[in-house]
């Protein structure tokens, strides 16, 4: 489908109503204006207008993905950084989402995708390659090291 190039007037009530239905961040929103064709000048006019009128903002986005993706696909806090950086989310922002993540609730999730990393490994006798599968699950989920090898250390 070729797209039509649209004017600054005509895209704006398509990016705010892009906006409104999920929060975005500015990287999202930067291609998707430039997706309709708008020049540099008129993007950065745009995102400025979205910004003032509360459509866009980076920090409310960056609270909402982290805690997204932690309680719903259960990630920690290195791979919610890694993503948001994807993003283009500034540093700031970052770790303010990242201080919205209870502590315990965080404690809570690790110890509960050890448990059930566990238990699908009852038939691994080897201590070491068990240990080594566990570690490996939970930091590619995207939990610190620090915090998985003192739950590993436990076996």
């Amino acid at each position: 489908m070729e797209s039509k190039k649209l004017n600054k007037d005509q895209a704006l009530p398509k990016i705010k109503q892009y906006c409104a239905y999920q929060e975005r961040c500015h990287s999202e929103v930067k291609e998707k204006l430039y997706s309709f064709g708008l020049y540099k000048k008129d993007v950065e006019e745009l995102i400025s207008t979205l910004i003032e009128e509360n459509y866009l903002n980076e920090e409310r986005f960056a609270t909402q993905f982290a805690g997204g993706k932690f309680r719903i696909k259960q990630w920690g806090r290195v791979k919610i950084k890694y993503a948001l950086k994807q993003k283009q989310v500034s540093e700031y922002c970052i770790k303010k989402a990242l201080l919205t993540i209870a502590e315990t609730d965080y404690k809570r999730t690790l110890e509960k995708l050890f448990e059930q990393k566990l238990k699908t490994l009852r038939s691994e006798k080897n201590i070491f390659s068990k240990k080594r599968k566990l570690q490996d699950h939970l930091v590619q989920k995207g939990f610190e090291h620090g915090l998985v090898n003192g739950l590993i250390s436990q076996l």
